[in-house]
């Protein structure tokens, strides 16, 4: 599958329609999840456009539409990375799912060759285009947001 070079400059209320339209079966995934994430005591936090639960520590993360699941000690660049793969849901739509199933794997496969043979050099995680492109997605929309409302805030104080 090709990349479609997605616009994270999309609006807020674009990226809502589109997840709930050309994303809706991922959402409906994630939403199960959620489901669950909520039963079992996890408070969800919003982070950017999306639910963000957090579960364990020291794993990385991941997203099923606008649900992100990420460990405790997450940094922002993680956040914004699966932030990314939501905005992403939005584009690739119901292909997504062979999107995560790449990425997922992908991902164990990296852990196990960490804990098996430490000294293997593995490329950067961002070195295929669908990881490198969904933190450049997420740092690019999670940035247009913040800059967003520091220009209101701007606002509001010179008044």
């Amino acid at each position: 599958m090709k990349p479609i070079k997605p616009n994270p400059l999309i609006s807020e209320r674009e990226f809502y329609l589109r997840s709930f339209t050309w994303g809706l079966p991922v959402n409906i995934a994630g939403a199960f999840v959620a489901a669950g994430l909520l039963a079992t005591g996890h408070k969800p936090e919003r982070f950017g456009n999306c639910i963000n639960f957090t579960v364990g520590r020291n794993w990385g993360g991941g997203s099923m539409g606008i649900f992100m699941i990420t460990c405790k000690n997450a940094s922002r660049r993680l956040k914004e990375h699966e932030h990314g793969h939501s905005i992403q849901n939005c584009f690739y739509g119901p292909f997504m799912p062979l999107i995560n199933l790449r990425s997922s794997s992908r991902y164990l496969y990296r852990t196990c060759v960490q804990r098996l043979i430490p000294d293997k050099t593995l490329p950067p995680y961002d070195s295929v285009w669908f990881e490198g492109e969904a933190t450049n997605l997420g740092r690019q929309y999670i940035n247009q947001q913040l800059n967003k409302t520091n220009e209101e805030q701007k606002g509001e104080s010179s008044c």
